[in-house]
């Protein structure tokens, strides 16, 4: 019987040694994948025809350069201008609401049933506000003043604010 175990054995230990080796490989390994950007990649700030003018809660104006198709949320992000994003422009919250001007909001489409239903959670609703990651540019909205409200509702810690990445 000690025969036949010890004659098993280098098979055993040979198996149990390809898979141990197979495990390190796999831990050795390394992937790599393509960081992802929001907004549009290889534009630069201050470049592009159209203008849009954010006026913050304390009333200060700051003017930024956009390129057809980019969104508020965009432009937020590439100008350091304080529009929260919690959803990450996925359209799952009312962090990034606006208030728009009635001339401009006029020349936008109306809102999706998606948009609304955000825009109903939305801190200081007005008739003219929309979600910033739902107004995209073009040559009509050249000159577009966003108003942001004085606050927001985020189910974030108080204070927190998403990064950039």
């Amino acid at each position: 019987m000690l025969r036949l175990f010890t004659s098993k054995a280098p098979r055993i230990s040979l198996a149990i040694q390809t898979r141990i080796a197979q495990q390190q490989c796999l831990k050795r390994s390394i992937t790599s994948t393509t960081a992802v950007w929001h907004g549009k990649g290889g534009v630069a700030r201050g470049e592009g025809p159209y203008t849009v003018n954010f006026i913050m809660p304390e009333g200060e104006t700051i003017s930024v350069k956009a390129v057809e198709g980019d969104s508020m949320l965009d432009l937020a992000q590439r100008y350091d201008i304080d529009l929260e994003c919690a959803c990450e422009g996925s359209l799952a919250c009312s962090t990034c609401h606006v208030i728009l001007e009635p001339e401009f909001y006029d020349k936008m489409e109306e809102p999706s049933d998606e948009e609304n239903d955000m825009l109903d959670l939305a801190f200081g609703l007005t008739e003219t506000s929309r979600l910033g990651c739902q107004i995209f540019m073009n040559k009509d909205l050249d000159g577009l003043t966003v108003r942001l409200p004085s606050a927001t509702r985020n189910l974030r810690v108080d204070g927190s604010k998403p990064t950039h990445h």
